[in-house]
């Protein structure tokens, strides 16, 4: 179950990362000219999604700092990655799909992943 987490967050926190990076460079995300819909929560709020790079990168590095907790057991490390999986429902649709299959799967193996 470990291998399967630590998969899913490196699918998220990897994409997020370089799909924030990207934006900052290029001023578009990886993938179609329309961002996909997460984007229309933002718009909603009048929030340029253009401009979220910096909430990309941040997301990204701290799904890569949550996975360097579940993989060295770190006693926050549980709570963390809950919390994280939560925060992250926002990103339709692929990674709320994420999101939620790494919530899922820390419930159903806390004890086993040593938190």
């Amino acid at each position: 179950m470990k291998i399967l987490i630590t998969i899913l967050g490196l699918l998220n926190g990897g994409y997020m990362l370089l799909d924030g990076i990207y934006v900052m460079i290029n001023g578009k995300y990886i993938g179609p000219e329309k961002p996909g819909p997460w984007a229309n929560l933002f718009y909603k709020l009048d929030i340029d999604v253009f401009k979220l790079g910096p909430v990309f990168i941040l997301y990204g590095l701290l799904w890569l700092i949550w996975i360097y907790a579940l993989l060295t057991a770190q006693s926050w490390g549980y709570i963390f990655g809950l919390a994280l999986a939560v925060l992250t429902l926002w990103y339709l649709p692929i990674g709320t799909l994420i999101a939620a299959l790494t919530f899922i799967a820390l419930i159903i193996s806390k004890a086993k992943l040593g938190f």
